[in-house]
């Protein structure tokens, strides 16, 4: 019984993992984005990291939007030694902080005359119900109300270097969201609703581009969301050593991770598409939810409030 379920387990293992190579979507796109400049969230690691990799190889300026400055400056050198391309820069953000968002945007706003390519890539899984410095549940605040933030106050700029384009990565994940406007953005003490805050915020991500990408019709401005697919990164460094292993076995690595990322950065053909959802480089369609106009605005309400940001001087 034990040998046949082993293999059994074999069996699985080695299917999902051919599966997923032969699913993984590739950019192919040669595109040079030299005297481009690319803000990258949590490039430091993973799919970021990867991300920032190719953008600088094409040459594009790379801004490293890091919460860890050790890890930050890391990646910067390693970008730079395996590219050939210095102009990588690290900057702190911690979304976990608007303050540091509102410090990180000013700094932008101050020293950048453009901004081309916005990926809100950092994300957390942490589910230990904490609370931020702004009284926000973390991952509720890290996985939407910050980066919505970020996006809003950086929009100037977006506008002004048009066409330029934002990407929001969101997950799969999203299709077993439900958003609540009450609560959306209050801590939760009921474990069984805590444990869909992940999938919660991944559909607030493609509810905040489907409501941006109207607001900024005929702007150039382009906003658009991906699911990476099941990426073996550091979001899953506190799970036990057998799962993280077995993560690692199966699923895509961050460099494949990566790729529909940088399809949206980079691919001419995308330069008017907004409003849509991608996954393995090729445009899917998200939850109904996902499609509701009416949740969009209530969201988008909600996170004005929350924010404290008047996004009609911004739009």
């Amino acid at each position: 019984m034990w040998l046949i379920t082993t293999v059994c387990l074999i069996i699985v293992t080695i299917s999902l993992k051919f599966y997923v190579k032969l699913t993984c979507g590739t950019c192919i796109c040669d595109t040079v984005m030299t005297n481009k400049v690319v803000i990258i969230t949590g490039a430091n690691t993973g799919i970021g990291f990867e991300t920032a990799k190719d953008l600088a190889k094409r040459g594009a300026k790379i801004i490293l939007a890091c919460r860890d400055e050790v890890k930050g400056i890391q990646a910067r050198d390693d970008i730079i030694q395996s590219t050939g391309n210095d102009n990588v820069i690290f900057k702190q953000l911690n979304l976990g902080s608007f303050t540091s968002v509102r410090t990180f945007a000013a700094d932008i706003l101050k020293t950048e005359q453009s901004i081309h390519v916005l990926i809100n890539n950092a994300g957390t899984g942490i589910l230990d119900n904490a609370l931020t410095e702004d009284n926000l549940p973390i991952e509720a605040q890290v996985n939407h109300f910050a980066p919505f933030l970020l996006t809003v106050l950086l929009l100037p700029l977006l506008k002004s270097s048009a066409p330029s384009r934002i990407i929001n990565l969101s997950s799969i994940m999203h299709l077993f969201g439900k958003i609540d406007p009450e609560t959306f953005h209050k801590q939760s003490k009921n474990i069984f609703q805590r444990r869909r805050i992940y999938s919660n915020t991944k559909l607030a991500n493609l509810l905040f581009t489907l409501k941006l990408s109207q607001l900024l019709k005929d702007t150039h401005v382009t906003v658009n969301a991906i699911h990476p697919g099941a990426v073996s990164t550091d979001i899953f460094r506190d799970k036990p050593s057998i799962m993280r292993y077995l993560i690692k076995l199966v699923w895509k690595t961050p460099y494949e991770g990566a790729q529909t990322s940088i399809h949206l950065a980079v691919a001419p053909e995308l330069e008017k598409v907004t409003g849509k959802y991608f996954v393995d480089c090729r445009e899917e369609r998200p939850s109904k939810s996902a499609k509701d106009i009416q949740l969009a605005d209530k969201l988008w309400k909600l996170s004005q409030v929350v924010t404290n940001v008047d996004t009609e001087k911004l739009i």
